[in-house]
């Protein structure tokens, strides 16, 4: 499982003091046009997408989740015991 962080259309220096305060250990992908904003339809932040191992997009959350908690835990176990497409 890969976790990808993308940030729109703010410039790196802001994004970087961020991702250090924050403690972010996923990579961060700047969006500084917006075209991954616009292709994915993301209309709020944070939107977070699950993506299959074939590239499929199997759910979308819009605000923020307990992702580290037993839900997101659950839901995450169950995405991967899911077989490939």
């Amino acid at each position: 499982m890969s976790v990808i962080l993308v940030d729109i259309r703010e410039d790196r220096a802001k994004v970087a003091r961020v991702v250090a305060e924050r403690s972010y250990v996923a990579p961060v992908v700047l969006d500084r046009n917006g075209d991954v904003t616009d292709s994915y339809g993301v209309t709020a932040t944070p939107t977070t997408f699950l993506i299959a191992r074939d590239g499929t997009v199997v759910g979308r959350a819009i605000g923020p989740r307990p992702w580290t908690g037993p839900h997101g835990s659950a839901l995450f176990d169950a995405l991967l015991a899911m077989p490939a497409r």
